[in-house]
């Protein structure tokens, strides 16, 4: 493995630990929240906040040496999945909070 891949995966592996405290940072703010837009906060920022951890797995899978046998692109489509689908749930919560009724 060259320098630049250590490094990388150094780094990576670093954003992985600070993304995992602040995910249980935001999941505390998203169960107790003082009033429902915290909460809407806390749940949409724990989706951004796994999508990107998700990605970095991606990541972390195709540079390491280690004996990986999984697929690192299913993570990728996972990722996207995911940020759709947290775009639309927040929005139609919001629109819940709102007017107390879905549509």
């Amino acid at each position: 493995m060259e320098l630049l891949d250590t490094t990388l995966l150094f780094v990576a592996f670093g954003a992985l630990i600070i993304h995992a405290i602040f995910l249980v940072m935001a999941v505390l703010r998203a169960w107790r929240g003082e009033n429902s837009f915290d909460r809407l906060i806390g749940l949409d920022l724990t989706g951004t906040l796994i999508l990107c951890s998700l990605v970095l797995v991606a990541i972390v899978g195709t540079i390491s040496d280690y004996n990986m046998n999984i697929n690192n692109a299913i993570f990728i489509d996972v990722a996207l999945g995911l940020a759709a689908l947290s775009y639309l749930t927040t929005i139609a919560l919001a629109k819940y909070i709102v007017d107390h009724r879905m549509f």
